[in-house]
């Protein structure tokens, strides 16, 4: 991996990294908001042939700390690339379903009824989104029933797992939206995931559960999902004038080391603007900070992954 020694114009497209302060000592390297040299990754090349997917859950026992943004934007943001994605909406609140413009209330067919009737198939309950190479499995409310009706189901850990594995072949990655619990759905995400990334609020509170969290992750690993690996922390809503988010974001880096990415997503109204929208930013405000934040993500995930980038299990 390189680094670029390249300054980058603060508050426009150029900086994807949508950082306002940054350090530039005088060997010329500059740092990112994580205050390690700015990696550059290579842009990556779209697959001649699609699947199986790679599959990736979205957790964070706290709410409101990215998840969702996180998944439809990243998701869009491969699709860029020259993948096929998948979005599983994983959550009862079904926010993932709103933010690509999908009301939950009018549906027929969910995750839900994927889990728990053994009638309905994967591509009962898929849809297409607004962007092409972009699906999705919905999720309402009803998904909330499914915690405890699993409870007394045989391998309860791997529903989900075996009730999307016939999609796989057809995706490069599957990104799964868990609810802010660390409970049994979430548990199923991360049985049948190959990776789990953890959005992080840079605030203190967010930095309280993320013990536990790792915790829970290792249980999986030990006992569940020996495969399951830790893709990064992301660190959402930053904002660099602030004393405190720079302190947290510190501690992040120092507690986790390269776990974190160096891609940081900052604080701004246009995601909030995109979801009313019902579309990624990446399409609504293509040239706007967030949306170049998330291709840079993009391309570091892609960077990280094994090649090819997707991975069969």
């Amino acid at each position: 991996m390189t680094v670029t020694t390249k300054g980058s114009t603060h508050g426009t497209p150029d900086n994807p990294w949508g950082d306002t302060k940054t350090n530039a000592p005088s060997n010329g390297v500059n740092l990112g908001p994580t205050q390690r040299p700015r990696p550059v990754f290579p842009e990556p090349v779209p697959p001649q042939v699609h699947g199986p997917a790679r599959v990736v859950a979205m957790v964070n026992q706290k709410g409101g700390v990215g998840k969702t943004t996180t998944t439809i934007n990243l998701g869009a943001a491969l699709v860029e690339c020259g993948l096929k994605v998948l979005l599983v909406d994983f959550d009862p609140q079904g926010a993932l379903s709103v933010g690509l413009g999908i009301n939950p209330l009018q549906l027929d067919l969910t995750v839900y009824n994927l889990l728990m009737d053994r009638g309905v198939t994967a591509e009962d309950v898929l849809l297409e989104t607004g962007v092409e190479g972009l699906d999705l499995l919905p999720s309402n409310i009803d998904l909330s029933a499914a915690e405890v009706q699993l409870v007394t189901e045989v391998a309860r850990e791997q529903v989900l797992g075996r009730v999307i594995k016939p999609l796989l072949p057809h995706y490069d990655v599957c990104l799964i939206d868990c609810q802010p619990s660390l409970g049994l759905l979430t548990i199923n995400a991360l049985t049948c995931a190959h990776g789990v990334m953890v959005p992080l609020e840079c605030e203190f509170f967010a930095l309280r559960g993320v013990a536990l969290l790792m915790d829970t992750i290792s249980k999986v690993q030990e006992r569940l999902n020996e495969d399951l690996e830790i893709e990064g922390l992301l660190a959402t809503m930053y904002d660099a004038r602030t004393l405190h988010g720079r302190e947290v974001l510190a501690r992040v880096v120092e507690a986790f080391g390269d776990k974190v990415f160096h891609t940081v997503i900052n604080r701004t109204v246009r995601f909030p603007d995109a979801t009313v929208a019902g579309e990624p930013i990446t399409t609504f405000d293509p040239s706007s900070l967030g949306a170049n934040a998330y291709r840079e993500l993009a391309r570091e995930v892609l960077s990280r992954w094994p090649a090819p980038a997707t991975m069969a299990r």
